[in-house]
């Protein structure tokens, strides 16, 4: 295989960028910016998400069994970068973002344009990511999109040129 050829084709692979949270039993939160994400059934209503095998994400998740998925929407670029690293919850706020709690106790992000909980339901750890699968249990939207809601969502390819993720 072409090593340069299967990064650029892993590129050409659209992704929505979201603030994946939880809330361990104890108050530890994590935060973090992930783009691996995709809506898996309609009934019952499942999304998985690739979450970072060493990450402190992937720890509160599986010890939680619940996490959020914030959707981050056009212009929210800061948000986005802000996650990239580890943060830290100060009272009600984690990064800076003041959040609050819905149907689970994984924090919804108040500048979150949209936001979807979800229980849980079953994991498949392969290679550096492991696979969340999780039902969806609650779900909010704070700002109605004006268009296609797909078009709302902030993009990978937002973040510039240099920010890739794949290959």
């Amino acid at each position: 295989m072409d090593p340069a050829a299967k990064k650029t084709a892993l590129r050409m692979i659209p992704y929505g960028l979201y603030v994946l949270t939880a809330q361990a039993k104890d108050g530890r939160v994590a935060a973090a910016t992930v783009n691996w994400v995709t809506q898996a059934a309609f009934e019952p209503p499942l999304v998985v998400v690739g979450v970072k095998a060493d990450s402190g994400a992937h720890e509160v998740i599986k010890e939680s069994g619940e996490f959020a998925l914030n959707v981050l929407g056009k212009g929210q670029q800061d948000q986005a970068f802000a996650f990239f690293k580890p943060v830290e919850r100060e009272g009600d706020t984690i990064g800076g973002q003041s959040f609050h709690t819905e149907t689970t106790q994984a924090p919804i992000l108040d500048c979150a344009p949209a936001w979807i909980e979800c229980k849980l339901s079953e994991t498949v750890e392969k290679g550096d990511h492991s696979i969340f699968i999780g039902e969806v249990v609650g779900a909010g939207v704070a700002q109605q999109p004006a268009g296609r809601p797909d078009d709302a969502t902030l993009l990978l390819k937002d973040l510039g040129e240099k920010t890739f993720y794949g290959g």
